[in-house]
């Protein structure tokens, strides 16, 4: 399940495909609909939409959210476009198949955020739709339809003027004239199956897009790290909201390594000794239990770090734990000390990296 982060002022790249990847539209009052809802999701949640397409079974959005709101707001948005969608064809069933995808954009770097506008934009060129030669505005549905438009005939929720900033283009009548004209540069001179996919140095666009969960530079990976380390340290809150990526086992996996040697402190012992300890031992267990307290990491990963054999073993040490530790001092207060060791070495070494 693909990562989601939510915070104020955050920007995504969002797309959702078909179901089977089926046609999502199947004519111009679908599409028009998708966009009247599209319109008032924005409005109930103050979404600014800085890039859409929508193609025949899939679409994409690039969306700012200046309060922490996209899943509210994209489970509003499907819902509805599928009840109104079954309405009318009298069908019934899921119109998107599985969950959509959001991958958080770096807007400090504007290479990053004119990337997707063009890879946006450009998404009927790489499908054949627009042909070398044809003017891009003639594809009626996308933002391209707004961004040549001033700002007096565009719709509250659409947002032409950064987009065209990060592309040096002013939002003026000559402005968006450079815009059209460089996109139109942009296609007579790439491949028409590669248009748009142009990506910063260091990061590729198709692989982000297909399994990655940020599309920036290598500090606001780190900044979005922190933050979700600060607002989202609890491993029954990932689990409930499906948070889970490599990035994510990673921070745990160093989380777990520190409340581990830190439990070894604790108790005075040494990696070689969980070998030769009970796989039930109670030090090993309270360990396990904090470790899956403190991440979302699996129980098999758990056991096999602790040496205590099979998950159901970990599984009934640590819910044994959970059900006492509360009424038991001496237990709770060897969590305590074990999680500030743990806490006190990963600060340590946070500030070795500054």
């Amino acid at each position: 399940r693909q990562l989601r982060i939510e915070f104020p002022g955050a920007c995504y790249h969002v797309m959702a495909r078909g179901d089977r990847r089926e046609d999502i539209y199947l004519d111009d009052i679908d599409r028009n609909s998708f966009l009247s809802i599209l319109g008032e999701a924005s409005k109930k949640t103050a979404w600014r939409v800085h890039a859409y397409v929508l193609m025949d079974n899939h679409y994409h959005l690039l969306i700012e959210t200046p309060k922490p709101n996209l899943v509210k707001g994209m489970t509003w948005l499907q819902s509805t476009y599928t009840i109104r969608f079954n309405a009318r064809h009298k069908m019934r069933g899921h119109v998107f198949g599985g969950r959509y995808k959001a991958i958080l954009v770096d807007r400090e770097d504007g290479n990053y955020f004119s990337t997707l506008i063009d890879y946006i934009h450009l998404n009927p060129v790489r499908a054949g739709i627009i042909k070398q030669g044809t003017p891009l505005e003639d594809f009626s549905w996308s933002s391209i339809s707004y961004y040549i438009l001033p700002p007096s005939k565009r719709a509250d929720w659409q947002h032409a003027t950064e987009g065209l900033a990060s592309l040096d283009c002013n939002d003026s009548a000559a402005g968006r004239r450079k815009f059209l004209k460089d996109l139109q540069t942009r296609v007579a001179w790439e491949e028409a199956e590669k248009a748009g996919t142009t990506a910063p140095p260091g990061q590729s666009l198709q692989s982000t897009l297909r399994r990655g969960w940020f599309f920036g530079s290598q500090s606001f990976k780190e900044t979005i790290e922190d933050r979700l380390a600060s607002t989202v340290n609890s491993a029954d809150y990932r689990r409930e909201n499906g948070y889970s990526s490599s990035d994510i086992t990673a921070s745990d996996e160093l989380k777990a390594r520190a409340l581990i040697i830190a439990g070894l402190e604790t108790y005075k012992l040494s990696s070689g000794d969980l070998a030769s300890l009970k796989k039930s031992d109670p030090r090993k267990c309270l360990i396990a239990f904090l470790v899956k307290k403190h991440t979302s990491l699996p129980l098999d990963h758990i056991s096999a770090s602790l040496c205590m054999g099979s998950r159901s073993g970990v599984s009934r040490a640590t819910v044994s734990i959970g059900r006492t530790i509360d009424g038991d001092r001496r237990l709770r207060g060897q969590a305590n000390e074990i999680e500030k060791r743990a806490l006190e070495k990963r600060r340590s070494k946070k500030r070795g990296k500054r």
